[in-house]
């Protein structure tokens, strides 16, 4: 396949975390935008296919064939593995990457998903559901993030929202605790009922207000990368420094204008120190990775080394050098602190690492370790039967040659503040306690180093650590955007 061919599937680099592991992938590219009030409804599916054509055996053979040719750890498949055992595409492909699994390497990062699903959320963030972040606290159920546009922010339900109880109606509210302790997260998930709009549930929630049962009911709305409440902010540090605040949810096609007009007013304003808030973002596409990149690399060079992807051995052809390519918006930064948690991933850490070898010791990781992938997916279609197979094909790696975290970047930025992340406190605000270590750092102030043994699959202060949930049968949104519901 030529490299241009090629370049038009890897498009994304991304991980949707959960309690046991995740996965990720993206599609879609590309400078379209579509602006963010907009609901962009997946097209209907295509008329049935021949039997024939999408048999299971048909693709779950498609499946293989991916693998056979592009996975990058080809030593860890298996000589041969009979299909026919298998149920699902999906279970044939856990199958085939089992021992890569088992080794760290690929976390659920090669699946099986709808290209119609996919094309849909990477070019808009389409997707359906009540638009909040769960996580688990121990046995407690938090609201760490609400959407704009979405049924639940409508609603009262905000971060820091804790709920109490799930119904279908007043009369059958039954208590998180009791569903966890019976079932466990799953029964979370299935409770709380599957992602159809029009699907109503009953919460009984708790906030700064009290106890009520409100109800909400899932419904088409766009995730934007950047919230219209604090996804860019100037914050005065105090001592005339003022800092450049960016929340990035998701990389998705819609936020590089976004991006471009924060960094355009950053630059106007002379703000050379930043927080850029990945607290939550589970990746997304490359390309808006590598625009990021850009924006934020005024004093880098065209020479300058951005990342390097390689491939497998037999397809190293494909590997490319992505240099810097500074934009009339960049900025010039003078230090940066990365707010990052356990639910950081994939092109969230490409940027944040791919920056590091530049700033030293002024670039810094604060709250908690990351997730660990720095690796990438591409994706081959059968398209007939609407199949994407997402296979984990290339590495990424920093000027510094620095590629191997999978547990974690806590280990690669040189300096480190660790803290909390305070769902008391809305996001954007200075008094949080991840943003307020981040203008610590910022300002020169000490802190605590992130352990490097707490690494982001770590299962110690299981209490204190926020546990992102995801569902078996996750969405494209929900594999993006760790905790969507």
């Amino acid at each position: 396949m030529k490299k241009r061919a090629l370049n038009s599937i890897i498009l994304i680099l991304a991980a949707g975390v959960s309690a046991c592991g995740g996965g990720g992938s993206g599609s879609g590219g590309g400078t379209v935008t579509v602006p963010p009030t907009s609901v962009t409804p997946p097209p209907p599916p295509p008329p049935p296919p021949p039997t024939s054509t999408c048999s299971l055996l048909n693709r779950q053979n498609f499946a293989g064939s991916v693998l056979n040719e592009w996975y990058l750890f080809p030593e860890t498949l298996p000589t041969s593995l009979d299909p026919s055992a298998y149920s699902s595409v999906g279970a044939y492909i856990d199958a085939l990457t089992a021992t890569a699994r088992s080794q760290g390497r690929d976390r659920f990062f090669t699946y099986v998903t709808s290209i119609q699903e996919e094309n849909a959320y990477f070019s808009s963030g389409a997707t359906a559901g009540f638009g909040v972040r769960f996580s688990y606290q121990g046995a407690r159920l938090f609201v760490i993030e609400a959407f704009e546009g979405a049924p639940a922010l409508a609603t009262g339900i905000d971060r820091g929202t804790e709920i109490v109880g799930i119904g279908t109606d007043s009369s059958n509210i039954r208590s998180v605790a009791d569903i966890l302790t019976t079932q466990g997260s799953a029964g979370v998930s299935s409770a709380l009922g599957p992602n159809t709009v029009g699907t109503s549930r009953v919460f009984r929630i708790t906030d700064s207000t009290g106890t009520r049962n409100v109800t909400v009911a899932k419904a088409e709305y766009d995730v934007r990368p950047l919230s219209s409440r604090y996804g860019v902010k100037i914050i005065d540090n105090g001592g005339g420094q003022r800092v450049g605040y960016i929340n990035m949810r998701t990389f998705i096609s819609t936020a590089n204008d976004q991006l471009r007009t924060a960094f355009s007013d950053f630059r106007a304003q002379g703000v050379t120190n930043f927080v850029i808030d990945f607290r939550y973002n589970g990746g997304g596409l490359v390309s808006t990775a590598e625009l990021m990149g850009d924006l934020l690399g005024g004093n880098r060079s065209s020479s300058d080394i951005f990342s390097v992807t390689r491939f497998r051995a037999s397809k190293s052809s494909q590997n490319e050098t992505r240099r810097f390519a500074p934009q009339s918006q960049s900025v010039s930064p003078v230090k940066i602190a990365f707010i990052s948690t356990n639910a950081t991933a994939s092109a969230s850490e490409l940027v944040a690492a791919s920056i590091a070898p530049f700033l030293g010791a002024n670039a810094a990781l604060i709250g908690s370790n990351s997730f660990g992938k720095p690796v990438g997916q591409i994706g081959l279609d059968l398209t007939a039967c609407d199949d994407r197979i997402r296979v984990v094909a290339f590495t990424k790696e920093n000027a510094a040659g620095q590629g191997d975290y999978f547990s974690g970047l806590a280990g690669t930025m040189r300096s480190t503040c660790a803290a909390a992340d305070d769902i008391t406190r809305p996001l954007g605000d200075p008094q949080e306690a991840s943003l307020r270590t981040a203008l610590d750092f910022l300002a020169g102030r000490s802190c605590t180093p992130i352990a490097l043994a707490q690494s982001a699959q770590s299962t110690n202060s299981r209490n204190e650590r926020r546990v992102l949930p995801a569902p078996t049968n996750a969405s494209t949104a929900q594999r993006e955007v760790p905790g969507l519901f």
